[in-house]
């Protein structure tokens, strides 16, 4: 998954969640920041960014910023959009018999319904982009809504299918990833309660570059519980 075009910046402010004051070519722009969560151990003033244009019509920004160096030096893709787009093209390597991206399931939309021979399997995506001592950890900001796609993969386990929570790592060199329990204590346990239940997780390592990054291959936990998928 690469970005058409990229531009370098210095990350200068953040004054709200949607939008960052950012140098580029020596002058003060406001860019879209393409990613919800604080990312307050990433986005820090001075630090290197980078942006794309994309070009859409009637926007108020120019640029979104898509990619930041923390201050240890990784490289952290931020966009929030990026690792269902990533998890696609890596689906796709894989072979797999059909794909359907937002699936519809009851009352809900399931990032990914996927057919492998006889297992039919239902997928959720989320990109993990928290990082301390080479561990990763999610959410970086309280979810509810994650504990909800926790509970529909529980469900969908019931109902027969094969389900999957998969942890997209949006940056080099990172294998695994805890729950966040200081931050969200409440998506610990329903974290707990989907292995309980059989729900596999997995955490996909990536290559991270400035203007891009794709999934490379999957890890196990080091919780026996955690299963490798079986494609």
């Amino acid at each position: 998954m690469r970005y058409k075009n990229i531009k370098k910046g210095k990350f200068i402010s953040r004054p709200n969640r949607f939008i960052a004051q950012v140098e580029i070519d020596e002058k003060n722009e406001t860019v879209h920041v393409k990613n919800t969560g604080r990312c307050k151990e990433i986005l820090i003033d001075g630090c290197d960014v980078w942006l794309t244009a994309p070009g859409s019509p009637g926007r108020k920004t120019k640029y979104d910023l898509v990619t930041a160096r923390k201050t240890n030096g990784l490289i952290i893709n931020i966009d929030s959009q990026a690792p269902n787009k990533a998890m696609l093209e890596w689906l796709n390597r894989q072979g797999c018999d059909r794909i359907i991206p937002e699936y519809t399931y009851g009352n809900s939309r399931i990032d990914f319904y996927i057919e492998n021979g006889n297992e039919k399997i239902l997928m959720e995506v989320k990109g993990c982009t928290l990082e301390n001592d080479g561990i990763g950890y999610f959410p970086d900001a309280p979810t509810e809504r994650g504990i909800k796609h926790i509970q529909e993969l529980i469900k969908a386990k019931d109902d027969g299918y094969k389900a999957v929570l998969a942890f997209v790592i949006q940056m080099n060199g990172i294998k695994e990833v805890r729950p966040n329990k200081e931050t969200h204590p409440e998506f610990e346990t329903a974290w707990k309660e989907a292995l309980k239940a059989g729900v596999e997780i997995i955490f996909c390592t990536c290559k991270v570059w400035e203007n891009g990054f794709e999934i490379t291959g999957q890890e196990k936990s080091n919780d026996k519980d955690t299963f490798r998928m079986s494609w």
